[in-house]
């Protein structure tokens, strides 16, 4: 068993993958700054206090608890934000990668599972998207994911690095234990959003965009349950530890659901009304978003098992109706 440190671990889906490893016999480090992520999301292993882009304590971190691996969850990731402020996510996320990369050479650390982004992707020119598909982000935030899995492909031929990029869609749900949750600030995450509204704990919600060729009008998205997504990056780092081949895989469930439908599923699982604003469509924003994620499954066993969106949206309402 490994231990691993986990940049970002305080974060949605970086506590969740900490929990996901410590079930799995794993040691995880979180390592974090705590700008978004949250103290007491930490519950699976120690916690090191620490910036991705301060190679000195990296350095320190990676001395202290000598880990076998990274998962690296660290990034700003708001889309919007990196159209407005580019250069805070240029330094970021490419600078503070190139600083944890450089840290973990020095250390001797040569694997590590990097959580991208379909955002990497575009405006798709086919859908299912597969691993194949064109990538031409149309946003400062996609284009910092792809920069970084050059720079891991890169990296592999000059040092020898192995790694694993996961390309996930939308992120969603919550743990099933109740442990842990969505706390964004702010939240820009539709279910998060749909389940405020219908408890009546933020605005209604907007929708944007009900001229799609869509059948009911509204963008459609493939939505994936956070422990699914959780479950990945374990399995990934196992697939490094036993010699797998470095490469960039899709997570998604291949099914897309539409906003309308979403809010529907809010709905049902609620017993509430969703108030909702119907709104023009958002620059860039495509139509559908729907992935192909068989190479994760042929490649390292991984198959989501939460599919259904009224299940996804069932894991997340209590930790909105509290």
């Amino acid at each position: 068993m490994a231990t691993v440190l986990v940049t970002g671990g305080a974060g949605f889906i970086g506590s969740h993958a900490c929990k996901a490893l410590a079930r799995a016999g794993h040691t995880p480090i979180v390592y974090d700054n705590l700008v978004h992520g949250h103290r007491n999301a930490v519950k699976w292993g120690a916690f090191e206090p620490g910036d991705i882009r301060d190679g000195a304590r990296l350095d320190a971190v990676l001395r202290l608890h000598r880990p076998e691996a990274v998962i690296h969850f660290a990034a700003y990731a708001y889309v919007g934000e990196s159209v407005s402020d580019p250069l805070k996510y240029y330094d970021n996320n490419i600078g503070g990668t190139a600083m944890l990369l450089a840290a973990m050479r020095r250390n001797g650390i040569n694997q590590i599972v990097f959580s991208s982004t379909c955002a990497t992707y575009g405006n798709p020119s086919s859908l299912p998207i597969d691993e194949e598909s064109p990538t031409n982000p149309i946003n400062p935030y996609g284009f910092t994911k792809l920069v970084v899995e050059r720079m891991l492909a890169e990296c592999a031929l000059a040092s020898g690095l192995k790694w694993a990029a996961l390309r996930y869609f939308n992120a969603a749900g919550a743990d099933e234990d109740g442990e842990l949750g969505e706390r964004h600030h702010p939240e820009t995450h539709a279910i998060p959003l749909a389940l405020k509204a219908a408890y009546g704990a933020g605005p209604a919600f907007h929708v944007f965009g009900t001229d799609y060729e869509t059948p009911d009008g509204s963008a459609i998205r493939d939505y994936i349950h956070v422990s699914d997504l959780a479950a990945a990056h374990v399995l990934a780092l196992e697939y490094l530890i036993n010699g797998g081949i470095s490469d960039i895989f899709n997570l998604g469930t291949g099914r897309g659901v539409s906003v309308l439908e979403l809010l529907a599923a809010v709905r049902a699982v609620t017993g509430r009304d969703v108030p909702y604003v119907l709104m023009p469509r958002r620059a860039g924003d495509p139509a559908e978003l729907v992935a192909r994620a068989d190479k994760a499954k042929a490649a390292f066993g991984w198959q989501p098992l939460n599919c259904d969106i009224a299940k996804i949206v069932a894991t997340a309402a209590p930790w909105f109706s509290r």
